[in-house]
């Protein structure tokens, strides 16, 4: 009876034929190999240290000093963006100062022009007020002389109605007229006295 057992190889397939009484070795013998995984050929080891060889010349000569130069651009410029940022913080600070000292002077200068304007309202207050006082005062005196002068001239018809009053009213109590000039006299110290 005949065994055929087939492998698979890197390099292909391996048919061994078994016949009964023959050897298994000279199958063994008929085998191929093909190339080993783990053992690099000299031909694919040449390849590979050549590509190197080429892309780190490569990479030494023209790649690096292009990254290398945009580096230091871009360094340069980041320091110059940092320098010039730099320059306009101090710039604004500065005239962020100078408005401050501007804008305190201009206050002070209000101020000193609202208390100016406030001591001249003030002053015209008090002269208007001064004004308006002595107006009153002397219309006061007016009126004080006025009445003085209006009650002296009323004085005796006041005092003839007050006596001739007070003489028909003692008439009419005790029936009789009172002398003219008794009744004049009490009415006089009355009013001397209400007066006072």
């Amino acid at each position: 009876m005949f065994t055929v057992s087939v492998t698979t190889t890197g390099a292909g397939y391996v048919v061994v034929v078994n016949q009964p009484g023959a050897l298994p070795q000279a199958a063994a013998e008929t085998e191929d190999k093909g190339p080993s995984p783990i053992a690099p050929e000299l031909k694919e080891m040449a390849w590979g240290a050549g590509s190197f060889v080429v892309f780190f010349v490569l990479l030494r000569l023209v790649l690096f000093p292009r990254v290398k130069k945009g580096m230091d651009a871009r360094y340069g410029k980041i320091s110059s963006d940092h320098q010039t940022a730099e320059s306009l913080r101090a710039a604004a600070k500065a005239e962020v100062a100078e408005y401050e000292a501007q804008l305190a002077a201009i206050r002070t200068e209000a101020a000193r022009r609202v208390d100016a304007a406030r001591q001249t309202l003030e002053a015209e207050r008090t002269s208007a007020l001064a004004e308006a006082n002595s107006r009153i005062a002397a219309k006061r005196a007016e009126a004080a002389a006025a009445t003085e002068a209006a009650r002296a001239a009323v004085a005796p018809h006041i005092r003839e109605a007050v006596v001739d009053v007070s003489g028909r009213a003692a008439e009419l109590a005790t029936g009789r007229r009172p002398d003219a000039a008794r009744v004049n006299e009490v009415v006089g110290a009355l009013i001397a006295g209400g007066a006072q």
